[in-house]
């Protein structure tokens, strides 16, 4: 696959080829499905948490006698069934991360490139330097390009410049290329790779 690379300033900069088994695949909805889930259960903090029967706070002493009532026979009034009682079976902190094997995870990366690279939102970008550190350039330079929502990865370093420039603008995110992943690529709507990060990515993936 030949893309063309362009400039910051939308000047063109010659082309590229693009490993097919990387970027040329037909991209499966279910990969990216079973990527996505992993990442998003990873990343929940599962700190849920509840009182239960034990953890109330109330006396222990029987809350009335066992006969002559009329009414049923409790012992206890941290049962679930009174108010302000424990939560029976609430939920408890843990972890909701599970297991995906290293290849289909990937895997999963090369489908999430593929699909951008299929729809026509796969940019590659001659570099991410920038002289100056001005958000009003980079704004700028991506008003111009019409990048609206848009993911960039450089190589193993981002330009310190160019990350400092980003930062204040909505819509451009920062990755180095081993920050690259399936959720972030799928979220924004243009993904931008350097040369430097094609040359990475190519790398880790093959």
């Amino acid at each position: 696959m030949k893309l063309d690379v362009i400039k910051l300033d939308a000047g063109k900069s010659g082309s590229i080829e693009l490993a097919d088994e990387i970027f040329g695949l037909e991209p499966r909805a279910d990969i990216l499905h079973r990527v996505v889930r992993w990442q998003r259960a990873k990343a929940q903090a599962g700190t849920h948490s509840t009182l239960g029967r034990s953890d109330v706070s109330y006396s222990t002493k029987k809350i009335y006698r066992q006969k002559g009532t009329g009414g049923a026979r409790h012992g206890s009034r941290k049962a679930p069934i009174f108010r302000k009682g424990g939560v029976y079976k609430g939920p408890t902190p843990r972890s909701h991360a599970h297991d995906l094997p290293k290849k289909f995870r990937a895997l999963g990366l090369k489908h999430a490139l593929s699909s951008k690279a299929a729809t026509g939102n796969l940019i590659v970008l001659e570099n991410a330097d920038m002289a100056g550190s001005k958000t009003k350039d980079l704004a700028k330079a991506a008003k111009e390009l019409g990048w609206k929502r848009v993911l960039v990865i450089d190589g193993a370093e981002v330009n310190e410049n160019f990350a400092k420039a980003a930062r204040n603008i909505e819509g451009i995110d920062v990755l180095p290329s081993m920050g690259a992943n399936v959720y972030d690529i799928l979220l924004r709507d243009t993904l931008v790779i350097t040369k430097a990060g094609i040359e990475a990515l190519e790398a880790r993936l093959k």
